[in-house]
């Protein structure tokens, strides 16, 4: 039993490490948006509940945490105005985060990795973040963290396309 599960746990990691090494497409429901933003549109048989579910279910299954979340709209209607759904969740992997760092403060701006929900003012469910091909195109990282990066920017491109998908 033990070499079974030995077995399973090395294959999982091997695939786990082959997907780093590879780009992660995005869903065909995102596309690059205004300011360096992907954004995509939640599927119509998706609620956004089903998408904020979805995208939690795909950062546990990657190993890659919930660190924060963010109800905006709420604090608008605590503060008396009026606003559309508006969430920010965060996700991170603190021990890429702190490698990143450790380089360069500067990626401490871009910490945690986030994903927004937005409604609009027709009801439509649409998750934004932050397009990261060109942001890792921007910074000269050596070998070991592009390929750290390269596992960020794959978990939250999952992680945006499992929410607008209602993939589990």
């Amino acid at each position: 039993m033990k070499k079974i599960l030995l077995a399973s746990l090395f294959l999982l990691g091997f695939s786990l490490n082959a997907q780093a090494e590879e780009m992660f497409e995005l869903s065909e429901q995102c596309k690059d948006d205004v300011m360096n933003m992907i954004k995509c549109k939640v599927a119509e048989d998706v609620s956004a509940d089903d998408a904020i579910e979805s995208m939690k279910l795909r950062a546990n299954f990657l190993n890659f945490k919930l660190v924060g979340h963010l109800p905006l709209s709420e604090q608008v209607k605590a503060n008396g105005g009026e606003s559309n759904r508006m969430e920010i969740f965060q996700f991170c992997d603190a021990n890429i985060a702190a490698k990143m760092v450790k380089h360069s403060m500067a990626f401490a701006g871009y910490l945690p990795c986030r994903i927004s929900l937005v409604l609009d003012d027709a009801g439509q469910a649409w998750l934004i973040t932050l397009n990261m091909d060109s942001t890792m195109g921007d910074a000269s990282l050596p070998k070991v963290l592009q390929g750290l990066g390269m596992t960020v920017r794959n978990n939250i491109y999952s992680i945006i396309s499992a929410g607008a998908e209602g993939d589990l």
